[in-house]
């Protein structure tokens, strides 16, 4: 049951949940929410009901950079079935066709080689891409078919982990917006035979590995509302992989006042993380081509650094 919002508390972190099979992202997201008591959630890309593993939960104000998880890399371990099409190009979907599988494991490394570097993929009906202001699963669900743009991708790889009879073990590393049904569908199709997807696992957003996750459960065995948060990452966690850039005490009092300022060492334009001389996180700011840093996305509360 949601919580009534005069209930809630602030509560800031990234919460790096292990989504279980057969539950939605936002409804993970919302058992989530409730049990931490927050005001403030965001998940930071979906994963279909099927798919489990990585799915990076920001609360409060973790919110603010969460745009920075939705555009990582991300990576898969996934299995495809092969000679089998759906209508959803996974598990979930009605089968439309069948075919017989003959493929060997060097003619499926063979195909492989063909989505790797930046690809267009067409995506599926079934997706939560708006036409109109509907959501195309809707459009699909009624038997409703319309034209869709390609996307352009960034497919780092696609590594065969085993072939066995007709079930394809992948490892995956793409980018942002790729879908891993519309390449099983694609694949299945160059290797003649059809395919849908079988079962998807994330295991890695960006920097962020499933290995560090914590399940629905294990958040629920937590009984004290300090045990739970302590499960939490600090919000630049989410930032790993960009500069930070430490100010001095003078220049942070102007930054945080919505001035840019000068920094100590020079930085290549861009994003980077902004922090105190104290190692408190402040927030997000870019590098002019001046040199001085201006601010963009600064936090509102203590997310101080470890």
């Amino acid at each position: 049951m949601a919580r009534k919002a005069r209930d809630c508390i602030d509560v800031n972190g990234i919460l790096l949940l292990d989504k279980p099979e057969a539950m939605t992202s936002n409804g993970a997201l919302q058992i989530a929410k409730n049990m931490l008591h927050a005001r403030k959630a965001g998940h930071t890309g979906s994963l279909d009901p099927i798919a489990t593993g990585l799915l990076p939960l920001c609360f409060g104000e973790a919110t603010k950079v969460s745009q920075f998880l939705l555009n990582a890399d991300k990576h898969y371990r996934t299995v495809f079935k092969l000679g089998e099409a759906t209508t959803t190009y996974d598990s979930e979907g009605d089968l439309i066709d069948k075919r017989p599988v003959s493929v060997t494991r060097r003619a499926v490394e063979r195909a492989l080689r063909r989505f790797e570097g930046t690809v267009e993929q067409l995506p599926p009906m079934y997706s939560a891409i708006k036409r109109g202001g509907k959501s195309l699963y809707k459009l699909a669900r009624k038997g409703i078919e319309v034209d869709r743009a390609p996307r352009c991708i960034m497919i780092h790889q696609m590594q065969c982990l085993g072939l066995e009879g007709d079930r394809l073990r992948l490892q995956i590393h793409c980018s942002k917006g790729t879908y891993v049904r519309a390449l099983a569908h694609d694949l299945g199709e160059v290797l003649g035979c059809g395919a849908h997807v079988e079962s998807l696992r994330r295991l890695a957003v960006g920097e962020l590995t499933v290995e560090n996750a914590v399940t629905l459960d294990e958040l629920e065995a937590e009984q004290t509302q300090e045990r739970r948060e302590a499960l939490l990452l600090p919000v630049d966690m989410a930032l790993s992989g960009l500069p930070d850039v430490h100010l001095t005490p003078l220049a942070a009092h102007y930054l945080c006042r919505g001035q840019p300022v000068s920094v100590r060492h020079s930085y290549s334009p861009g994003w980077v993380r902004l922090y105190t001389s104290e190692s408190r996180f402040l927030g997000m700011g870019q590098i002019l081509d001046d040199g001085r840093v201006a601010p963009r996305r600064l936090m509102t509360s203590d997310t101080r650094a470890d």
